[in-house]
């Protein structure tokens, strides 16, 4: 992405693997928000010590379920800057590379009710004000309108490990890339 003023939507998240409902949020953003492009950032060690698949296959993970949407990219910032992931110090740091974007940060309602666990979020939200999309299950009056269907990436792990069908869960390329790579069996 070049310097020039753009509104970008930032969507982060383990991506531990990504699945439809990660597609279909930033599918419905670039859709209905007044944003440019859509970054996605695939933390690089996460804030709770939550197991990760190695950041390599996530990033991959994500280039395959990204990969027919135009205006959005996957980014290594997390990985570039070498820490714990917090997402301030990334919005942080975005701004630093590209001081003429305007940041929005891509989040589900449900992480609302978790936002005083976040590291420094009234900064984020200064820095990115928050897009909010409604999440099945998670009723919410900044985003009434349920975007994101009930699916975890805890419970597609779980599913592969047994061997049960994911396919109507993650995107094919992504259910392919599981299987070619031996990710998420026991």
């Amino acid at each position: 992405m070049s310097d020039e003023s753009l509104t970008v939507g930032v969507f982060g998240g383990s991506f531990n693997p990504p699945h439809v409902g990660h597609l279909l949020a930033v599918t419905y953003v670039l859709a209905t928000e007044p944003v440019d492009r859509v970054l996605v950032i695939p933390c690089f060690d996460h804030p709770f010590g939550k197991a990760l698949a190695p950041f390599a296959h996530r990033r991959a993970m994500c280039e395959a379920t990204f990969r027919d949407l135009a205006r959005v990219e996957v980014s290594s910032i997390e990985q570039e800057m070498g820490a714990t992931s917090r997402t301030l110090y990334t919005l942080q740091a975005l701004q630093a590379q590209h001081p003429a974007w305007r940041l929005r940060l891509i989040v589900g309602a449900d992480i609302l009710s978790e936002r005083d666990k976040w590291f420094g979020w009234s900064e984020i939200e200064r820095l990115a004000p928050p897009v909010v999309l409604g999440r099945m299950g998670h009723p919410h009056d900044e985003a009434p309108v349920p975007v994101i269907p009930e699916v975890a990436s805890r419970d597609v792990r779980a599913m592969v490990a047994r061997g049960d069908d994911v396919s109507a869960m993650i995107p094919r390329a992504v259910v392919q890339y599981i299987r070619d790579h031996g990710l998420y069996a026991t």
